[in-house]
């Protein structure tokens, strides 16, 4: 992208730009819908993949905002006392709590299936 000053010296006009308006980004992208709990289908899944052996409940299917998402993980993590984090729209609390979480999920209006064994 090329840019000239006019004679005032204050104001930058575009002379050329190679992949659109980069200024306007958050206008163009979609935005995400929040689906209500009742239509969601969430798996709860303990697993030590790629986590030096360490147990790891991994909640995944959400489609909801990341803000909301970030609430219902603070939630869940007090309830089940253990720390974790959000990643790529999964929810990641530490130890094993398959159990806990999926009676939790159900009581707030989730689909929620345990998976894997």
């Amino acid at each position: 992208m090329a840019s000239t000053k006019n004679n005032s010296g204050n104001e930058k006009r575009v002379v050329y730009q190679e992949f659109g308006n980069m200024s306007h980004q958050a206008a163009v992208q979609r935005p995400l819908q929040d689906l209500p709990p009742a239509q969601q289908n969430l798996r709860v899944q303990a697993t030590r993949k790629g986590r030096k052996g360490k147990t790891v409940t991994v909640i995944s299917g959400f489609v909801m905002q990341p803000e909301t998402l970030e609430a219902l993980h603070k939630q869940l993590k007090t309830q089940c006392g253990a720390g974790g984090t959000v990643k790529d729209n999964q929810i990641e609390l530490q130890g094993d709590h398959t159990q806990k979480l999926l009676q939790i999920l159900t009581q707030l209006g989730y689909k929620a299936k345990i998976s894997g064994g």
